[in-house]
């Protein structure tokens, strides 16, 4: 009985993570969404919604702690437990920066665009997002080596960071009125690398779900 218990607490614990990270994947979608388009309502109400998700992490930390101090989980079942409690953290974060691309976007009203660094911001945008899809979805079905492929993809958002740099200075330089919207560019995409960081830690959840083992990947 208590077994069974146990089981329906870790599957309501399974299926709040979830939840809590189908509305981040919303959150960066709709941050980048209104970055790019200069939608300010949109922003908004990102900044407005991130209690939603503080509220997850809330939830999950304290029914994660529950069982933890009531039905002393060793082994592979506290790993899991252990797994959805830091998971769950770098979730809230990953909700952080997209507030924080939100606060950027209703920041910058009335500044000089540069449309060629915004097309690019909207592709490294598309990516992260698709990042932490991938890191959910290995988190709900995954392997180990699986783990590896989906954390691999940070390299790809590591690069994007360097190319937009490099982009955003140059466009700098050719029109110095640009510094302050540059400024801004150069926090938007430390924001979504941050994201995609965020996204490999969950993988190496994973792999210590899996093995026992703490990697860095």
């Amino acid at each position: 009985m208590l077994r069974v218990q146990f089981e329906e607490d870790l599957e309501k614990l399974h299926n709040q993570f979830y939840a809590m990270g189908n509305e981040v994947l919303s959150q960066i979608n709709r941050t980048v969404r209104a970055f790019v388009t200069h939608d300010r309502d949109m922003a908004k109400e990102v900044i407005e919604e991130d209690a939603e998700v503080n509220e997850y992490e809330v939830k999950l930390e304290k029914k994660s702690l529950e069982i933890i101090a009531l039905q002393q989980p060793v082994s592979q079942d506290l790993r899991t437990v252990i797994t959805v409690l830091k998971a769950s953290s770098d979730l809230e974060r990953m909700g952080d920066h997209a507030v924080s691309i939100a606060q950027a976007t209703i920041r910058m009203k009335g500044e000089v665009r540069i449309q060629s660094v915004e097309e690019e911001i909207k592709k490294m945008g598309r990516d992260v997002k698709n990042f932490v899809e991938s890191a959910l979805d290995l988190y709900l079905n995954g392997s180990v080596d699986q783990a590896y492929e989906v954390a691999a993809l940070d390299e790809k958002i590591n690069h994007y960071f360097e190319n937009i740099q490099e982009l955003a200075t140059e466009e700098i330089r050719k029109n110095p009125e640009s510094i302050v919207t540059g400024r801004d560019y150069f926090q938007v995409i430390n924001y979504l690398e941050r994201i995609g960081d965020y996204a490999k830690n969950i993988c190496e959840w994973v792999v210590y779900f899996e093995t026992g083992k703490i990697v860095e990947m």
